[in-house]
Parts: structure tokens; C-alpha cells; sequence
């Protein structure tokens, strides 16, 4: 029996499961996703599945060789940059080849209020006078650049209910997960008079709607840029992910 091609995905997104889905509908190839278990109960993924990190770059380059992982799809978020970059040196290590797979960012378009910023805490110093109900949806580990504003009240959005306070002064936490609809989205930011929303450019469908209801409604956005891509080739779909994977197998 012929040995199958063995590929590490490193998951996290919409995309990465629809790869994992595709994938193991072909007899050739084992797949194994691997997700750093920030989510406590993540959506089911087909195929082999292990959750935690690596240990850093040279455990990760050992997984790698002793796996015998034949091609590295990174399909985290495009804000995960520590495993990206680990990932990254990993494979020029133990010389494995490497795709990123990242959905084209978000574009502005006719009738959006975008203020672009290179990380939270810019994003924070851009809402200093700008609003005082603010719609924050960029994950927990970008909350503490905000803890200074403490005369903005936050909406907080975020897939697992948070453990103990959060490091605001003011908010309130609403727990939902991806995709969003813009009926729903609408209804949130009337609800608690959001003024202002402040997003990650995450690219995709699932969470744009926001993006549209702000426009819509003409509320200032607050748009985090992704950081760039190191040394990569990249796929902006599944299907060109698809497509690199059977030319390099």
C-alpha cells in the first residue's frame, strides 16, 4: 500500500476547515489540524486534530521531521503572527514547504468612514474624542491597550465567555460566533447606541457584515491593518490552496 502524503495544517479559521474538508476526500493525503485551543469548544474539523502549541520554532521544526509532515499549510487567523512567524522559520529549518493561506483583506468602499491603524494601541488613541459607545471586536489578547479610556463604555464581542473581569473599566460582553448576518448585527449597534466600531481587517464573508451596517448607518471605523506576510507563498482561496498542494505532491 502506498504510503500518503502527510500535511500539517495549522488552523484556527473558516477557511482552515473548509481545507481540512476538501483534503480528506482525497485517499492520498493524512491530514492533521492543529489548533492553539484559545477556543474552548471549537467547531468540529475533519481529519486528525491536536490543539496546543509546539514549544517554539525548533519543536515545531522536530514535529515536522519526526511526523514526517510533507507540506505546511499555515491557515491561522491573519493576526496570529507568533505562530505564523514560527511556522515560518520552522519549515526553512527542517526544509519543509510552506503555503499561507490568507483571504484578501477588507477594501474600503464609497460611504465608509475608515480611520486605518497599525495595531490596538493605535486604534485606542484614535478613539480619544471620537465616540463614547464603542463597539470592540478584536479578541481578547488586544483588550489591554484600551484599559486607559475610561470614559468610553465598550461592547465586547468574543466567541467563549471571558474568565474573571476583563481589563476595561466600562463594558459589556455579548458572546457570538462568526457568520454574522447584518439584521443582526444592525440590531446590536441600535441597541447600545454604538457610536463607533473598532475591527481588525480580517478579510471574508463571515464577519463583514459589521462593516456594511456601519457604513450604512455612518459610523467611523476603526480598521487594525493585518501585519505583512513573511517570506511565503500565499493562496487567497481554497481552491488555490487546493491547487498548490496537488503541484507540489
Amino acid at each position: 500500500m502506498t504510503a500518503r502524503h502527510r500535511i500539517l495544517l495549522l488552523g484556527g479559521t473558516g477557511d482552515s476547515r473548509a481545507l481540512a474538508a476538501r483534503l480528506v476526500e482525497r485517499h492520498d493525503l493524512e491530514v492533521i489540524t492543529s489548533l492553539a485551543g484559545r477556543t474552548e469548544h471549537p467547531l468540529a474539523i475533519p481529519g486528525s486534530l491536536r490543539i496546543g502549541g509546539f514549544g517554539g520554532v525548533d519543536a515545531l521544526a522536530r514535529y515536522l521531521d519526526e511526523e514526517k509532515i510533507d507540506l505546511l499549510i499555515d491557515a491561522t487567523h491573519p493576526f496570529a503572527e507568533r505562530i505564523s512567524e514560527n511556522a515560518e522559520a520552522a519549515c526553512r529549518e527542517s526544509g519543509t514547504p510552506r503555503l499561507v493561506l490568507s483571504r484578501a483583506p477588507w477594501q474600503p468602499v464609497a460611504g465608509d468612514h475608515w480611520i486605518t491603524v497599525a495595531d490596538a494601541e493605535a486604534a485606542a488613541e484614535a478613539l480619544k474624542g471620537l465616540a463614547r459607545q464603542v463597539f470592540l471586536s478584536v479578541g481578547r489578547q488586544e483588550l489591554e491597550a484600551f484599559e486607559g479610556l475610561r470614559d468610553i463604555w465598550f461592547l465586547v464581542r468574543m466567541i467563549d465567555a471571558p474568565r474573571g473581569d476583563l481589563p476595561l473599566k466600562n463594558y459589556e460582553v455579548v458572546l457570538g460566533r462568526g457568520p454574522f448576518e447584518a439584521n443582526g448585527e444592525r440590531a446590536l449597534i441600535l441597541l447600545h447606541g454604538i457610536q463607533a466600531l473598532v475591527t481588525k481587517n480580517s478579510g471574508g464573508e463571515a464577519t463583514y457584515a459589521k462593516i456594511a451596517v456601519a457604513r450604512e448607518l455612518g459610523l467611523p471605523v476603526i480598521m487594525i491593518e493585518r501585519p505583512s506576510v513573511r517570506k511565503a507563498e500565499v493562496a487567497a482561496s481554497v481552491d488555490e490552496a487546493l491547487k498548490w498542494i496537488s503541484q507540489r505532491l
